[in-house]
């Protein structure tokens, strides 16, 4: 997992509503604890017709979206199931932040566990970036902002422990691992 304190990216928008876990990443392919190659069955039904071919209707099929790292989604984007596989899809396709007006808790939770950002804003504010997907959006994980290149700026929530995590490009074990001298000091301290 990679941090970073800054992102600037164009956006692939799926306008749909209510995208489930089980769209973003179809059970079928649950059977591995491997994080690398999931990206290639993300949306696989709506990615990929019958024949094995991709579909050119399907956004991340698009060529101008090849290499965009910021998802603008429809409201109540990762509803459904519990599944880690959803992040780990999303992160090996490329995707570091996902914009929507309603994110499900547990693949928000999800997420922040594996250095995926979700951000929430009003839906009206959404929906007017999704109208301008090839604006480089710079997202400030640091400062919790979202700009545009004509100088909106939005704010986003975002608790002190999942900022540390994504700057530093730790998970809940690595961050404790990464205070490993400060814990044993500690344990020694108050050793009874």
């Amino acid at each position: 997992m990679s941090g970073f304190r800054t992102l600037t990216s164009t956006s692939v928008v799926l306008r749909e509503t209510n995208i489930d876990t089980d769209q973003i990443i179809p059970a079928r392919f649950l059977s591995t604890t491997e994080r690398v190659g999931l990206g290639k069955h993300a949306f696989n039904d709506w990615r990929w017709q019958s024949e094995g071919v991709p579909n050119p209707a399907f956004a991340f099929n698009q060529p101008h979206n090849t290499g965009r790292s910021i998802l603008l989604a429809g409201r109540n984007f990762g509803c459904g199931s519990s599944r880690e596989h959803a992040p780990w899809a999303l992160t090996d396709l490329g995707l570091r932040a996902i914009v929507s007006s309603e994110i499900a808790d547990i693949f928000r939770g999800n997420s922040l566990k594996n250095g995926l950002l979700p951000i929430v804003l009003d839906e009206a504010d959404v929906q007017t970036l999704m109208q301008r997907p090839d604006d480089a959006l710079t997202i400030d994980v640091a400062a919790r902002e979202l700009r545009t290149p004509d100088g909106r700026v939005y704010t986003f929530p975002l608790d002190g422990f999942s900022q540390t995590c994504l700057l530093e490009g730790v998970d809940q074990l690595g961050y404790l691992l990464g205070r490993t001298p400060d814990i044993e000091r500690y344990e020694s301290e108050h050793a009874r």
